[in-house]
């Protein structure tokens, strides 16, 4: 088994290594995901994705890393100088993805999606009630599951047509939703419903606070090729309190927004978890493998490999440090998150298939660690925005902030 690396990228400047407390928060985390890893690795290979999760689960809680996916004001991790207490860092959450991703993609999804699903109750809910369940989901004993995407709405979420209609004290909610990670395990959602207008229309969503065991919900697993629990939510005129709106009513495309804003950096870091274990599957394997009498580490071709990774990883890590740290001190990161993201998942795509190539016909064979990674990998490029949309968002920065030379350069 290959060892995670001793140091990621930190600072805004591209610095080999990070702050002491980042550095500690990122041994920890690999620790636990180690922890993951084997005990997920002595399991009967029976266990279901939801069993997996659980053991996911439960080390973090063990360990008390789900707090850093929670504000400190509402019970989560006191983070100092890196963030204000209302809201979470993602430089801490980029250094617990890419050590847990490292080690396991149950271990990544675990953790991040603690925070996902309930960073909307931190961002719009002032209810003592909520605020204390969010305290749960830092302490573990509560997961949620953020649920926005449906059939028609997926990339474009004023394409949502899930209805939330007033009736007294209550709204009552009627649709569906898909691709909805943690169906199974989740004991509430935050739900993005349309409380006005049409589909197609950004005005008049909102988005609600759901119990599981409402009346009138009901979930449908499904499966995908990174194995985990995932699948169909259904509202069928379930009643949600007034209070258990979260943010603004007809705001809720800003809400979303902004949640989806503080955590899509941490994709990227999961992709460089991803990617950086992939490389080091693939030294230890050359290495040690001989063909022609020699170690394949000593073909110049494969030598070429190995330096290309290394390289287009380390970039990756010094584009999502610098995102990382913008989000942090609130600049408008729009750019740098979406060139990060992009960047990071497309390339871990691209490590993982060499990893793949590199172990040959054991690359190929279901059970082996870069197998496994080759299909952890895939989904990063498609969810919180897929590589073509932060193309587009690249692209009207590009147009817009990059200056035309001058005359005299053209001629």
């Amino acid at each position: 088994m290959s060892e995670a690396p001793s140091t990621t990228p930190g600072d805004r400047r591209g610095g080999a290594g990070q702050p002491s407390g980042l550095e500690a928060l990122r041994a920890r985390a690999d620790e636990i995901g180690r922890a993951v890893e084997e005990e997920l690795a002595a399991a009967s290979p029976a266990l279901g994705e939801v069993e997996a999760y659980r053991v996911g689960h439960r080390r973090l809680q063990e360990a008390g890393l789900l707090r850093f996916v929670v504000p400190a004001s509402a019970g989560g991790a006191d983070v100092g100088d890196l963030a204000p207490p209302a809201t979470v860092s993602v430089r801490a959450m980029v250094a617990c993805r890419q050590a847990l991703a490292y080690r396991h993609a149950m271990a990544d999804l675990a953790f991040v999606e603690q925070g996902l699903g309930s960073f909307p109750i931190a961002l719009g809910s002032s209810d003592a009630g909520l605020l204390e369940r969010l305290s749960g989901v830092a302490r573990g004993e509560e997961i949620p599951a953020l649920a926005l995407t449906e059939v028609g709405a997926g990339s474009d979420l004023s394409g949502v047509a899930t209805r939330a209609e007033r009736d007294g004290g209550d709204y009552v909610l009627t649709g569906s939703k898909t691709y909805i990670t943690n169906i199974g395990v989740a004991d509430f959602y935050t739900v993005l419903a349309r409380t006005s207008g049409e589909p197609g229309e950004r005005d008049g969503l909102t988005m609600f606070f759901v119990e599981h065991g409402a009346p009138g919900l009901s979930t449908r697993g499904f499966q995908v090729m990174a194995p985990h629990p995932i699948g169909e939510l259904f509202l069928e005129g379930v009643r949600v309190p007034a209070a258990h709106v979260l943010g603004d009513v007809g705001a809720g495309m800003d809400l979303a927004l902004a949640n989806l804003a503080r955590f899509r950096i941490t994709v990227a870091a999961a992709a460089n978890g991803f990617a950086r274990r992939a490389l080091g599957e693939s030294v230890a394997h050359l290495s040690r493998r001989e063909q022609f009498g020699r170690p394949l580490s000593s073909f110049q071709g494969l030598r070429f490999d190995l330096a290309e990774m290394d390289t287009r990883l380390r970039a990756a890590e010094l584009l999502t440090a610098e995102a990382a740290a913008a989000v942090d001190a609130g600049e408008d990161a729009t750019a740098e998150v979406a060139r990060a993201k992009l960047f990071s998942t497309e390339n871990a795509s691209w490590v993982c298939d060499r990893a793949v190539q590199h172990h040959g016909g054991a690359g190929v064979r279901v059970g082996s660690v870069v197998e496994r990674l080759y299909r952890d990998t895939r989904a990063l490029r498609i969810y919180e925005g897929t590589s073509e949309v932060q193309k587009l968002v690249l692209a009207k920065h590009v147009l817009k902030h990059t200056p035309a030379p001058d005359a005299g350069a053209r001629d």
